[in-house]
């Protein structure tokens, strides 16, 4: 299992990441450009254990060299071995094995780097930032702080897109200019909420941006935020 991994798998062997095969169970689209596909789990769950915005690097080849994205658990259930994953639909080989994705069909997911660690003390409030590929994360991050209204800013359009928030509790902010409506509001937001946890979870390019913006220049302590890129533009 991930010999064809190239460097990158032979590293996550070397650190003892786990590997496993999912089968496709069923697919849905939930807007054309969102699409969710269920999945058995190969017994992903029993060996690991789920915590909040757990995620999987799926394996796939990009003319026949190894191509991996990370993707949050949506549903998991450890009883069943089963969850869903949700795909933000663009143009690469993550999005064209998912579009034609249907039961029966299975993708390679190694197990590594996946963690999280409720804030202490327990924030008055959360900033998420993250856009259509990061949803899931959002989702699976306010169900675990559930006791703490949250503000999100949201790359792009939300229209018809699986939003689990509670909209007499949370703010969903869409943003056609999200580094600069961050940068113009969330110094305001912190200073009424100096205990906040601040979650970024975009692109590569725009999450480091905003991440070392909150650390260096508004001085959010790194045990008060998190920050991961979910994936790199082209």
């Amino acid at each position: 299992m991930g010999q064809g991994h190239g460097w990158e798998g032979a590293v996550l062997r070397l650190l003892r990441a786990k590997d496993f095969v999912l089968t496709v169970t069923g697919a849905e689209d939930v807007t054309p450009h969102y699409r969710r596909l269920h999945l058995s789990d190969g017994g992903l769950l029993a060996a690991t254990g789920v915590h909040p915005t757990m995620w999987v690097r799926l394996w796939f080849s990009d003319a026949g060299k190894p191509h991996q994205r990370a993707y949050t658990l949506v549903d998991p259930d450890p009883a069943a071995g089963t969850f869903s994953l949700e795909f933000a639909l663009h143009e690469g080989v993550a999005s064209d094995w998912a579009r034609a994705a249907k039961p029966g069909d299975t993708i390679e997911a190694t197990v590594h780097g996946t963690a999280f660690e409720h804030p202490d003390p327990a924030p008055t409030h959360v900033v998420a930032i993250g856009d259509p590929a990061s949803l899931p994360a959002i989702n699976s991050l306010l169900a675990a702080l559930d006791s703490s209204p949250a503000t999100i800013w949201f790359e792009g359009a939300r229209d018809g897109l699986p939003f689990r928030t509670d909209a007499s509790r949370h703010d969903v902010r869409a943003s056609s200019a999200l580094v600069d409506e961050v940068k113009r509001d969330l110094p305001d937001l912190l200073k009424a909420h100096p205990d906040a946890y601040v979650w970024i979870a975009c692109d590569t390019r725009t999450t480091r941006t905003l991440s070392a913006y909150v650390r260096k220049e508004l001085g959010v302590p790194k045990d008060r935020m998190h920050a991961l890129g979910y994936w790199r533009a082209a």
